[in-house]
């Protein structure tokens, strides 16, 4: 009998580039763990057809309601409520221990919203459907970035920086990471200037001192300034850093390390990781994807769902 991990795995958006990646990597991941794809026969074997891929004959599906035409690389709502039941049927799985793990491929906010669907994205779904406060933290073994916040407007950010929701986040993020040194960054250029330039900052400062007295340890530094903690000098010292907003923490990795990232959720009670990557529907069912971000994403689940 094997002892790999089974790991659920939600197809994204299928007229996105989610599926061709699943094909194309399913031999390497069948070698580290037992796979289960949530999709239609229907639409895999269209999605077969387009992409000229043979269906592997261990290609093991959990069936989701899914009898559409794809229309690669196009906005729908078919394909939005797709990407949606394929992403619910894979937390059932791992909700009735059937799966390990869950893996996310893409999905196409747009394309949710066109299905009616009121959820963000699947971090902000997890956080209802378990009533958990997951973080999402993005990146790859050298170096993770965890979002305060995430998809906000930009102009509503200061006002969440509060130091009590950033010592909860804070608290919350040391005891899944158990990190032993983590860079917080300010919010405003030159964070701040001790409050010539915003007092946001006064609130991080708070924070940082109230977790680090509470954890008896400090782990938690900064506030660093933003434009210089990327900086090959300053990243040396750290792996993990937490920035205050969706730009100001990804902007840095995706330049750095763009195709190995991947995407974690922190704080819930089942494993889920994605691919830091979206739909792109530029390429969709045209060009060959890259595969890396997939193949490293899979391997962090299945290293978080053996703790």
């Amino acid at each position: 009998m094997s002892t790999l991990k089974t790991v659920a795995i939600s197809l994204g958006d299928i007229n996105g580039v989610g599926i061709h990646i699943a094909l194309l990597a399913h031999k390497e991941v069948s070698k580290l763990c037992q796979p289960l794809y949530c999709i239609s026969q229907s639409l895999l074997e269209q999605a077969s057809a387009l992409l000229n891929i043979p269906i592997p004959d261990d290609f093991y599906t959990v069936h989701v309601e899914g009898d559409f035409t794809i229309n690669p690389g196009v906005v729908d709502k078919n394909s939005g409520a797709f990407s949606f039941a394929s992403f619910h049927k894979g937390i059932e799985l791992c909700e009735k221990n059937l799966a390990s793990a869950l893996l996310t491929l893409p999905i196409h906010k747009e394309a949710w919203m066109s299905a009616g669907l009121e959820h963000k994205g699947h971090t902000d779904y997890l956080r209802k459907h378990f009533d958990k406060k997951a973080i999402m933290m993005l990146g790859c073994e050298k170096m993770y970035v965890a979002l305060f916040t995430e998809h906000l407007p930009l102009k509503d950010v200061a006002s969440k920086i509060t130091s009590g929701a950033l010592s909860e986040f804070l608290i919350d993020f040391h005891k899944e990471t158990k990190a032993s040194k983590v860079a917080v960054l300010g919010l405003n250029p030159h964070a701040g200037d001790n409050g010539v330039l915003g007092n946001e900052e006064l609130e991080i400062i708070k924070a940082i001192n109230t977790v680090n007295q509470e954890i008896g340890e400090d782990i938690f530094e900064g506030p660093l300034v933003p434009d210089v903690a990327f900086t090959p000098r300053v990243r040396e010292n750290y792996r993990y850093y937490v920035a205050m907003y969706h730009d100001q923490g990804l902007a840095p990795l995706k330049a750095l390390y763009f195709d190995e990232g991947i995407n974690v959720s922190l704080n819930l009670p089942i494993v889920r990781t994605s691919v830091d990557h979206g739909t792109a529907f530029d390429i969709a069912y045209k060009s060959a994807p890259l595969t890396l971000s997939y193949i490293n994403a899979l391997k962090e689940a299945i290293t978080l769902s053996q703790r």
